[in-house]
């Protein structure tokens, strides 16, 4: 299954997988964006908070767009990411200046080679949209259980269980809220277009978790 990934789709993964976790840090270390910062922060926390931000981004991101690739490719469609140096630096700067990250890295592109000429359909476009949402859901799951063994109610001020259950649900509860928005490009209006029922159970899960990502003390 690897091997359908091509060297250069990696390198675009890999920016992207980089520079998203860089925003998502800016963001824990500092919510409110770094020109807030009347504290020095400590390099180490701030190199901390990066490591755990690799991780949980790179599952997270990284899965969600290979959903839509593999999902696409069972279609029979060639797909492949492709980053947005533009999209990138946007979120970085605005992580950097107001605390929002803007997580549209780039997008996974579905070619039409179908054998038959046809046009991909909407089920089909909706389906492989949905895959990344839902993959994000079912990763918030275990993100969870880490962040309830760990103290839910401790947060980022807990031990590393919690510290990584925490930004891990985050993490994945904002990818798939983010995209589920039914809005140009973004897959929540693929979905909506192709089955508004499916639409709103995954963008209220999606919504759900991320209310419940910044109140952990429910779990």
């Amino acid at each position: 299954m690897l091997e359908k990934i091509s060297r250069r789709e990696e390198a675009d993964l890999f920016v992207a997988w980089v520079a998203i976790s860089l925003a998502f840090t800016i963001i824990f270390i500092s919510p409110n964006g770094l020109l807030s910062v009347n504290i020095r922060i400590p390099p180490l926390t701030a190199l901390l908070f990066f490591v755990i931000s690799l991780v949980t981004v790179g599952i997270g991101f990284i899965l969600h767009e290979m959903a839509h690739k593999f999902t696409a490719m069972k279609f029979g469609y060639y797909a492949e990411f492709k980053k947005d140096n533009m999209m990138l630096l946007v979120a970085i700067a605005l992580a950097a200046m107001v605390g929002v990250v803007f997580a549209a890295p780039g997008a996974t592109v579905i070619y039409n080679n179908s054998v038959d000429g046809k046009g991909i359909s909407r089920e089909q476009n909706g389906k492989i949209s949905a895959a990344g949402p839902i993959v994000n859901l079912i990763l918030c799951i275990p993100f969870a259980g880490l962040l309830i063994y760990g103290g839910a109610g401790a947060g980022l001020a807990g031990n590393l269980f919690s510290t990584i259950g925490m930004i891990g649900l985050q993490v994945n509860a904002m990818i798939a809220a983010f995209n589920m928005l039914p809005v140009s490009v973004l897959d929540g209006r693929k979905v909506f277009a192709w089955n508004k029922g499916i639409f709103v159970v995954l963008i209220a899960a999606a919504f759900g978790a991320l209310v419940l990502s910044f109140y952990p003390g429910i779990l």
